[in-house]
């Protein structure tokens, strides 16, 4: 009688059961790891150098994650408002909406700056209630969008002063955050190119759940806002500290550029921030009005005139990728530059925009309307970043933080002029490329000069952060 043969050690992995158990766990590592990999990967690149330990990481994702609920809110608007009826009545719809939404925003964009002001120990707390307010009124929104009910407007304007009132307090967090050895201008430039790579892949998904219904991108930044506010709390506790903080006031004459007013002032503003910073305000000011101008008017213009043998949607989408790359192209010169020489980088990119302006208007095509979309992107970017080296160099540190959020928010303002200019104008390519380039040409006039001589007189004295 032939012995039993006995089971070798390891012989029940090459069972039935045991061979089905690994097959499984295998299946379920390959299933798991792009999701796993592409997390472990997000979080090496945005807590590299130190920016992990600092809190900065943490911002970047919270950034992206706020660039890609907004752009999802965007996608079901522009669907709802722009492209779901005729040239005509969407050119109506638009100017109603601008003036139901926009408006109000202009009234209430100064108000922000002083509002976050008085809060500075709940900036946590302020960052979540914006991110919460953006998914109650996705909610709302989404009902809205198939309804068309008056509420669409007044939900839309909510989110925009919650976009704004976060971005106002972004702006303020970041010099809380700096690694050792950063400059404000590089952890700027981290954070924004993170929001850009977001919104870059959260737009196509938006438009493929648009296919679906047009609920669905609402439904994608409810569940976003919803994490970027759990998010919100997960930065470090010192973002909440105003220690060694006053209150910033805009002027730029001698009596006022060495330290804090130490009088009680009626009207806050920008103040202590030097000839410098305001001059380079106003040219950033005059970029941040042309892309306004640019959106709502190629918008409108392509649609009626596109691209050759394309579409008004992808005549839109080239142009927007254009001043995508462009806008990540200006955040990676900025970061590669540090603070060398911001004045005069700010005068050169404003001299760039104008003269593209001046060239896609005398010389109008597609190709030069994507140029100058692009460039328009690379040059608010680029003066950007040296806006923000400015006030590092040359704000004290007292109101610096201050000085930061009543920046963006008379930034946020000029984009506002710049869309109503867009929208009051004819759809005449050369003769609305003209006005953009005027608008741009204007800035730079006005501070050209000014920044020049600043360079001159102190840019060689003053010490450079790398």
């Amino acid at each position: 009688m032939a012995a039993a043969k006995t089971p070798t050690k390891g012989s029940s992995r090459l069972s039935g059961p045991g061979r089905m158990r690994g097959s499984l766990r295998a299946v379920g590592r390959a299933l798991h790891f792009p999701v796993t990999g592409t997390a472990r990967g997000i979080r090496k690149a945005t807590h590299a150098h130190g920016a992990g330990e600092s809190g900065l990481g943490k911002l970047i994702e919270l950034h992206g994650v706020n660039g890609a609920g907004d752009v999802m809110v965007t996608v079901a608007l522009a669907s709802t408002v722009f492209f779901s009826v005729p040239t005509d009545e969407a050119r109506g719809r638009v100017a109603l909406y601008l003036a139901i939404t926009m408006a109000p925003f202009t009234l209430l964009a100064p108000v922000i700056g002083p509002l976050l002001d008085r809060i500075p120990h709940g900036r946590r707390a302020a960052m979540a209630g914006a991110m919460l307010a953006r998914a109650l009124l996705a909610i709302v929104l989404s009902g809205a969008v198939v309804t068309g009910g008056i509420e669409l407007y007044p939900a839309a304007l909510g989110v925009l002063v919650s976009s704004k009132a976060y971005g106002v307090v972004r702006s303020a967090v970041v010099p809380r955050l700096l690694p050792p050895g950063f400059s404000l201008v590089k952890a700027n430039s981290r954070v924004t190119l993170g929001g850009l790579l977001a919104t870059g892949i959260a737009a196509p998904i938006g438009a493929g759940l648009q296919q679906i219904g047009p609920r669905w991108p609402l439904y994608g930044a409810f569940v976003l806002f919803i994490v970027g506010a759990v998010l919100s709390f997960t930065l470090p506790p010192k973002v909440d500290s105003a220690k060694g903080e006053d209150t910033a006031l805009l002027a730029a004459d001698e009596q006022h550029l060495h330290g804090p007013h130490r009088r009680p002032v009626k009207r806050p503003g920008l103040r202590t921030v030097g000839p410098a910073v305001t001059h380079a305000l106003a040219a950033n000011a005059s970029i941040r009005c042309l892309t306004g101008f640019l959106i709502f008017f190629l918008a409108f213009l392509l649609r009626e005139h596109p691209v050759s043998g394309q579409s008004a949607a992808v005549s839109l989408g080239i142009v927007g990728v254009s001043a995508g790359v462009g806008n990540a192209l200006g955040t990676a010169v900025g970061a590669w530059l540090r603070s060398r020489a911001p004045e005069i980088i700010i005068v050169t990119v404003v001299a760039c925009v104008v003269g593209v302006a001046v060239l896609a208007s005398v010389f109008f095509s597609a190709v030069l309307v994507a140029c100058l979309a692009a460039m328009a992107g690379f040059a608010q970017a680029l003066a950007k970043l040296s806006l923000d080296a400015l006030i590092q160099r040359d704000v004290p540190e007292l109101v610096r933080t201050s000085a930061f959020a009543r920046s963006e928010t008379l930034l946020q303002m000029a984009w506002v002029l710049g869309g109503a200019i867009g929208i009051a104008l004819p759809l005449d390519g050369p003769v609305g490329l003209a006005v953009g380039a005027a608008i741009v040409a204007g800035g730079w006039l006005t501070t050209v000069r000014g920044l020049i001589h600043s360079a001159r007189r102190g840019g060689a004295t003053r010490p450079r952060v790398a």
